[in-house]
């Protein structure tokens, strides 16, 4: 009995020691998250709606300005742009991202992975871990640890890449995978299309509507600088709004998750507790049965 009551009780210390380990880690997830959180919340408003301008002026110019960035072609090679952790403890945060990834491959772009032509770039260390074993994809892994420098010029140069190689015509779409931030309890898997650009019609704006007007722009000083200079500077900042997404997704799901172990932690202990104090009640009624036991037996005798 004494030799059970000593496991017990050190099974309650060893969560106890869990269970502040979580704390510790949920509070820092949490401070981690108000920045995250903060940047994503002013960024937001001024990347969608510069998406909005890019592919309003990417409609309007149709057949006056070529933008390489809008060019469509047969979805041959693919590129997919996958947004995971570097690291773990965060739920189910990473591998919902796989999942979407996985279904990609074997619904969407099943022709395109069955002939080897699908490429995974991987940024955060938890993506690749995910596909490393599987040998059907094109395993991009220049960017893995690019959430180690959230700067806007360190994420502009993958942007620029990803650009640069989708009009070598190195890929023919690129799909980026993320989690848009909602709060610190929900966080949303989505799939972009990053290039070629979508015009308004690719987003069900209906173009058939009579009463529909379309967006007119006086360009200055002329239409092809202006557009040369403006479309890049739009991409760049669209592809760092999805790591600012992710990023305080990241942290969101990892205090959900770190939250959620205290508390099970602490159930955990309370059941423990429980459960050692009857061993010590019935250790204490049988030594009290022995004595008295023994009383009876002396006095037999």
């Amino acid at each position: 009995m004494s030799g059970q009551l000593k496991e017990i009780k050190t099974r309650i210390k060893s969560v106890e020691s869990t269970q502040q380990i979580t704390k510790a880690m949920k509070l820092v997830s949490a401070s981690k998250l108000r920045r995250a959180q903060d940047r994503i919340i002013k960024m937001r408003p001024y990347a969608l709606k510069l998406n909005e301008i890019l592919a309003n002026i990417a409609e309007a110019a149709e057949g006056d300005v070529s933008i390489e960035y809008a060019v469509q072609r047969p979805a041959e090679k693919i590129l997919v742009v996958i947004l995971t952790s570097d690291r773990g403890l965060c739920g189910g945060f990473n591998n919902n991202a796989g999942k979407l990834v996985t279904q990609m491959l074997e619904e969407k772009y099943s022709k395109q992975y069955a002939a080897g032509n699908v490429s995974v770039m991987y940024i955060g260390k938890k993506g690749y871990e995910i596909f490393k074993k599987n040998k059907e994809i094109n395993h991009v892994r220049d960017y893995v640890n690019a959430f180690g420098d959230l700067s806007f010029d360190n994420v502009s140069a993958i942007a620029e890449h990803v650009m640069n190689a989708f009009v070598k015509k190195e890929y023919d779409r690129v799909e980026v995978v993320y989690h848009r931030f909602k709060n610190q309890i929900i966080q949303i898997p989505a799939v972009e299309q990053f290039l070629p650009i979508q015009k308004l019609e690719a987003e069900g704006v209906d173009q058939k509507d009579e009463n529909k007007v379309k967006a007119d722009f006086e360009f200055e000083p002329n239409k092809e600088e202006l557009i040369a200079e403006l479309a890049p500077k739009i991409l760049k900042t669209q592809f760092y709004r999805y790591l600012l997404e992710n990023n305080a997704s990241e942290h969101g799901a990892r205090m959900t998750a770190m939250d959620n172990a205290t508390e099970n932690a602490e159930e955990l202990i309370k059941d423990l507790k429980i459960k050692f104090n009857r061993a010590r009640q019935a250790a204490i009624t049988t030594q009290i049965v022995e004595i008295v036991s023994g009383a009876a037996a002396l006095q037999g005798d």
